[in-house]
């Protein structure tokens, strides 16, 4: 399989708050994803994407059987501004992330800048992984000053009351996959340290819940300015792919900027 950078785009979907294991030197890039045994390399350009369509794990990372050119013909239909979000960037896909590691990335990002988040968990996988992204079994019994020391801060007891609640099976993963949204996300918020954004982050990053439709100060910008009195519900059954278009849009092509 041959990919065009329209089809996928590693500048676009990498850096686009989806993950935070990667880093670009002379336009190749590194990509490290996957739990314990799990942890694997990519190193791949953007001129040869063999690495990926090769490789049965990253071309379900980069989430290679969707079909991306269907979604963003549909949703070109909906408004002019989600078409000029389309075109702007149509190489953006969802990627495909182990969902604990997502979900415990997701809580390190509260409050926090990309590069720091960066830096935090490079930490932690050096400390508790060997590289790999930690098991949630050694994150539930790490020690909060350990984890302060690696930069978490405030948010050190909140890895560890998600790690438990993982162990424990408060929180079963792989059934949030199928139940109904409303109750997936209920269930990720009763633990402490897991608000709204993260909930539903964890669950269309790492779960592929491509109905999950996160709401930050973009999204909140994006929908009041552009989609007044509307909800997820025009976006259809895909509502999260939109979602990625219209905040990298917002965030990054300077549209906003004329609207103070």
């Amino acid at each position: 399989m041959q990919l065009t950078e329209r089809q996928l785009s590693l500048k676009d979907t990498l850096p686009s708050g989806q993950c935070f294991r990667f880093s670009e030197q002379n336009g190749i890039w590194t990509v490290k994803a996957g739990v314990g045994e799990n942890f694997r390399v990519l190193k791949v350009s953007q001129s040869d994407l063999s690495p990926i369509t090769d490789d049965p794990f990253w071309a379900r990372f980069f989430d290679l059987d969707t079909d991306y050119e269907n979604l963003k013909a549909e949703f070109s239909t909906i408004s002019p501004l989600m078409k000029r979000a389309c075109d702007y960037a149509p190489g953006i896909r969802i990627l495909n992330q182990d969902p604990w590691e997502a979900l415990c990335s997701f809580v390190v990002s509260q409050n926090n800048n990309i590069k720091r988040i960066m830096g935090i968990i490079e930490r932690m996988c050096s400390f508790y992984g060997n590289g790999a992204f930690p098991t949630a079994k050694a994150l539930a019994s790490a020690k909060e000053d350990d984890l302060r020391m690696l930069g978490l801060g405030f948010r050190a007891p909140y890895i560890v009351n998600t790690a438990r609640s993982v162990c424990e099976g408060e929180i079963d993963l792989e059934k949030l996959r199928s139940m109904e949204i409303e109750q997936a996300r209920a269930i990720l918020m009763k633990v402490k340290g897991i608000g709204p954004k993260v909930a539903d982050c964890a669950l269309l990053f790492g779960l592929h819940r491509l109905d999950c439709f996160p709401m930050d100060v973009w999204m909140k910008r994006v929908m009041a300015s552009c989609f007044p009195g509307q909800d997820k519900s025009i976006f259809g059954p895909c509502a999260g792919v939109a979602q990625q278009y219209l905040f990298h849009f917002a965030r990054t092509s300077g549209y906003f900027d004329d609207k103070e």
